[in-house]
């Protein structure tokens, strides 16, 4: 099977996934190199399967997969996450496998739990290198599916008092990779007792990723 066809076989089991007996799908979290803490946030992840479930009725597995950028298994995931502090490295090897990923279907969301932003810029540029991160706006549908953003990217949590930016990369007219920085989404999936963070801030963090999950997959084909 081709790899379009695969992620073509995936969206299609994400639409139908509310049915009874229908097999779940995973989200995927990258285990890099480099020495950062690639496992950042435990509960991220699960808390995101389970509020989607709830929110849209899909069926997403509560325990999410563990691939390495290099992996042939990567291609069987249409939502690969990244988190963490510090330092990520990818190999020349990883480096076109996750190129391949990425033209062929797959979709990259990054949430800077603060300390990767130099080196995941770096490493991406291996990834793509004549891509242009650019700034997606308010008025981008990622911020307007099941919850509305008017305000595009909320703030999560205070790293460098900067405000929260979306980034993109845009390949052939579809939003291939999204950045959440100085927000950290991820944080805000995590189980309320890790982080103190208010119900309000909770349910910003997992309305947006309730909206890259549902742009993602019900919507593949979007700039």
């Amino acid at each position: 099977m081709k790899r379009h066809e695969i992620f073509t076989v995936v969206f299609i089991l994400f639409s139908v996934a509310s049915l009874p007996g229908q097999s779940t799908i995973k989200l995927a979290l990258l285990k890099y190199g480099g020495g950062g803490d690639w496992y950042a946030n435990p509960t991220s992840l699960p808390n995101l399967a389970k509020f989607c479930n709830q929110e849209l009725k899909t069926n997403i597995a509560l325990e999410p997969a563990l691939v390495e950028p290099g992996s042939e298994t990567l291609f069987l995931y249409p939502f690969l996450h990244i988190t963490g502090h510090g330092n990520i490295f990818f190999t020349a090897q990883e480096a076109v496998n996750l190129r391949k990923y990425l033209l062929g279907g797959g979709f990259l969301h990054i949430s800077d739990n603060y300390g990767i932003d130099q080196s995941m810029r770096r490493e991406m540029k291996k990834v793509l290198p004549e891509a242009e991160w650019i700034i997606l706006p308010a008025q981008h549908p990622i911020y307007h599916q099941k919850f509305d953003f008017p305000n595009g990217l909320p703030k999560i949590h205070e790293h460098d008092n900067k405000p929260a930016q979306g980034f993109g990369i845009i390949e052939n007219g579809r939003l291939v990779v999204f950045y959440d920085y100085e927000s950290d989404l991820g944080d805000g999936w995590e189980d309320a007792e890790v982080h103190k963070d208010s119900e309000d801030t909770r349910m910003k963090a997992l309305r947006m990723g309730v909206n890259l999950i549902q742009y993602v997959f019900m919507t593949p084909n979007t700039p």
